[in-house]
């Protein structure tokens, strides 16, 4: 009887898993890709107000940073729901130190005003209270 060599062996085991859709450890299987859904709806305004904490929250400005503009926003299934946002942000009035987020004014000023197209992808399982940053990327206007 032949012996078969233990990477060939291995190889075709990979093979035959991959091929049989066996996901590989810390790859997320989709179950759907990204598809566009309305703004309002309920978990991408969630999504939105985590992501806005997390930016606020690591930005080295004084000021709060809120949206301004919603450009595009997608939802995809894995084994949780992600949330594709591409949104546009500016500076507020609000000083971090204040704690006020809500209801912030935006910068009138010129010589204060800035803006940032962000994308964001914020992973979610609201059936255990979770919310992850998986992507956050901005870039001045």
């Amino acid at each position: 009887m032949a012996r078969i060599c233990p990477g060939l062996l291995l190889w075709m085991t990979m093979v035959a898993l991959a091929s049989r859709g066996v996901q590989v450890w810390g790859s997320k299987k989709v179950t759907r890709e990204f598809q566009d859904i309305p703004a309002s709806y309920v978990y991408v305004q969630q999504a939105l107000w985590f992501a806005m904490k997390e930016y606020n929250e690591a930005s080295r400005d004084t000021y709060v940073y809120k949206v301004t503009n919603i450009l595009r926003s997608q939802e995809q299934v894995t084994d949780s729901l992600d949330y594709l946002l591409e949104v546009i942000i500016e500076r507020t009035m609000c000083k971090k130190i204040s704690g006020i987020t809500d209801n912030c004014l935006i910068q009138e000023d010129p010589q204060m005003q800035k803006m940032f197209y962000c994308t964001f992808i914020v992973a979610s399982k609201p059936w255990k209270f979770e919310l992850n940053m998986l992507k956050k990327e901005c870039s001045p206007i």
